[in-house]
């Protein structure tokens, strides 16, 4: 008997944490969330363990995936991704780390900076991707496909969880959740969502970014631009709305998932 399970891809400040919230609504103690280390390397393994150490989950969070999913014997992964404008996603981010209740990094400089200050220490550390091209380089992160750059793996990922799951727009998340009711309630009749705002920060991008900083951004995170934008086409496509019952029905290079030493 196949399990199905939904696997929320979490990205920083795009509407992740309105998802886990109806996850839980809906799967109670059968949603769980967890982080792993974030060295660089893949943790297909790690998730795998994570997976098949929690048999009675229906759905799984975490911000820390880095490499494709695992494929499992018997197991049917639903994933979902939100994607959102860069420029926006970066002030909703600074904004949430000047009140954070946490003592990290990035709240540290949010609170002893304004939003300009925020955005160039951040670009100012070697290997912080937060500012630059963040989006990008996660979903890259998900292909197999090494070679090439990194921003075509991130295409190629969006073309692989449009066929299996969700990819989702944060200013459509209505639209998302909606995809994702559609493939969840053959398996879980009784799913159900409701408009959730968790997380979210009362003020809008423009109160903290000007339009030099603006343009800066958009330069720097032309990546981002592009596949956004590029998520907003494909998600449109007649061929996206199709429910894939399960990921053997796909052909490899459609895979979102890969079998490796798990």
């Amino acid at each position: 008997m196949t399990r199905h399970i939904i696997f929320h891809h979490h990205l920083f400040k795009n509407a992740g944490t309105s998802i886990d919230q109806i996850l839980k609504q809906n799967f109670a103690d059968r949603w769980v969330s967890a982080e792993f280390e974030s060295d660089g390397a893949a943790n297909t393994a790690e998730v795998a363990a994570w997976i098949k150490g929690n048999p009675d989950a229906a759905a799984f969070s975490t911000h820390t995936l880095k490499g494709p999913l695992p494929l499992l014997d018997g197991v049917h992964i639903i994933p979902v991704v939100m994607l959102r404008d860069p420029v926006d996603r970066i002030g909703s981010a600074y904004r949430f780390e000047r009140i954070q209740n946490a003592e990290t990094f990035g709240t540290g400089l949010a609170r002893q900076n304004g939003f300009a200050g925020y955005v160039h220490a951040r670009l100012a550390v070697r290997g912080d991707r937060q500012c630059r091209n963040f989006q990008t380089q996660r979903l890259a992160a998900l292909c197999t496909q090494a070679q090439r750059e990194e921003v075509e793996r991130a295409r190629q990922t969006c073309d692989q969880i449009i066929h299996q799951g969700v990819l989702g727009i944060v200013p459509e998340f209505t639209q998302a959740m909606e995809r994702l009711s559609q493939l969840a309630k053959p398996h879980y009749p009784n799913f159900r969502w409701q408009p959730v705002t968790a997380n979210a920060s009362s003020e809008s991008s423009s109160s903290v970014i000007s339009p030099d900083m603006r343009q800066m951004l958009e330069e720097i995170n032309a990546e981002d631009i592009v596949l956004y934008k590029y998520a907003r086409k494909l998600k449109n496509r007649p061929t996206s709305r199709a429910v894939v019952a399960h990921d053997s029905e796909l052909a490899p290079s459609q895979r979102l998932q890969y079998r490796g030493a798990v």
